[in-house]
């Protein structure tokens, strides 16, 4: 993977967003829940399935190239689960060995954590195999094709995949409107069942989500300095652009900051997750927990400097903040992240701090 082909990606997919993704196709899918012309184009690029291998149904690619594409899903508010196909569901699906499906895969914590109060268990039955449990807050479930979860068996821990249809979908919305719904599990019937391999575990996927939300809120944020920086130098107050104002400065300056903070951090991250190992711990950590404090901090600058403006549906800033308010607290929030950061370091012990900062730096 080079920087060009990350950058390609990127530019390829801002392209597409930019002229189907509208403020009106982001406010529609508010109240219907999903956006299926959007997904029809982003699907017959690839887009939702890089980094998940060829020979399982993907497209190929790396990680960056993967949150390459989240960071323009998250420019553009789009309301797909393009970070579930690929890189979490088609992610665990392949290394198991499955097939990933074709259409929108969803997945979600199913380990007794901050993210997922319940657990989901698969057992074998006379005809097959049967899951029971509960996956909370899945995206989109209610749209997906596939579910794609971590279950619990006496033999250990699977990878199974099942048909939403057979299961009973508790509809739910986050702040922005996308669906986060509920998977009721009653020994639902499950289509392929496999023993999660080295490395595909609770803990690797809230990595691998983490990475995905801070991808996303690097886009968001991004958006955000864009259209309040041309807001501020368009609207005039005593025959000169708000944006000139000290007090209006000053937020600009906040704002453009903490998104380049968070674009950093989250790219870097990105980039040292195309080992066999998947996303380093460190930098997955630090990019979530930059990310998580750099959403509030943007929302909050942004509305400042736009006022009564910025507030209004007709404007594309609610939008994006209230998407800011949603995955700043996805896959774990700021104290979380930051808690398992300084612990991580703490038990490294000081000689090994510089190591694990420059190595970020550096990568």
């Amino acid at each position: 993977m080079s920087r060009g082909d990350t950058e390609l990606v990127a530019e390829a997919v801002g392209e597409l967003l930019r002229g189907r993704c509208t403020q009106e196709t982001v406010a529609a899918a508010e109240r219907t829940g999903w956006a299926p012309e959007l997904w029809a184009g982003l699907a017959e690029g690839g887009f939702p399935w890089i980094s998940v291998p060829e020979e399982r149904g993907g497209v190929g690619g790396t990680v960056a190239e993967a949150c390459a594409v989240l960071e323009q899903v998250g420019r553009y508010a789009a309301p797909l689960p393009v970070a579930e196909t690929g890189l979490l569901a088609g992610w665990m699906s392949a290394s198991a060995g499955l097939d990933v499906p074709a259409g929108p895969v969803t997945t979600a914590p199913t380990a007794r954590s901050v993210d997922a109060p319940a657990t989901v268990t698969v057992q074998r039955t006379s005809s097959g195999w049967a899951a029971s449990g509960r996956a909370a807050r899945v995206p989109w479930a209610r749209e997906a094709s596939r579910v794609v979860l971590l279950a619990d068996s006496p033999d250990g821990l699977q990878v199974i995949s099942l048909d939403p249809a057979t299961a009973h979908i508790e509809p739910g919305v986050n702040l922005a409107g996308e669906p986060r719904d509920t998977v009721h599990l009653d020994d639902v019937a499950v289509d392929a069942v496999a023993e999660a391999p080295a490395g595909v575990d609770h803990d690797a996927l809230l990595l691998r989500g983490a990475l995905s939300r801070a991808a996303l809120i690097a886009g968001a944020a991004g958006r955000v300095l864009d259209i309040t920086v041309t807001y501020t130098n368009e609207r005039r107050q005593f025959g000169r652009p708000v944006a000139r104002f000290q007090a209006v400065a000053a937020h600009l300056v906040k704002l453009a900051e903490q998104t380049e903070a968070v674009r950093m951090a989250a790219r870097v991250a990105a980039a040292n997750g195309g080992t066999a190992s998947g996303p380093w711990f460190l930098d997955v950590a630090a990019a979530k927990t930059v990310a998580s404090e750099a959403a509030g901090l943007v929302a909050a600058a942004a509305h400042q400097a736009t006022g009564a403006m910025g507030m209004t549906r007709e404007y594309e800033l609610g939008q994006l903040t209230r998407r800011l308010w949603s995955w700043r607290e996805e896959y774990g929030g700021e104290l979380l992240w930051s808690t398992r950061l300084g612990a991580a370091l703490a038990d490294a012990g000081a000689d090994a701090l510089w190591p694990a900062i420059a190595r970020g730096a550096v990568a």
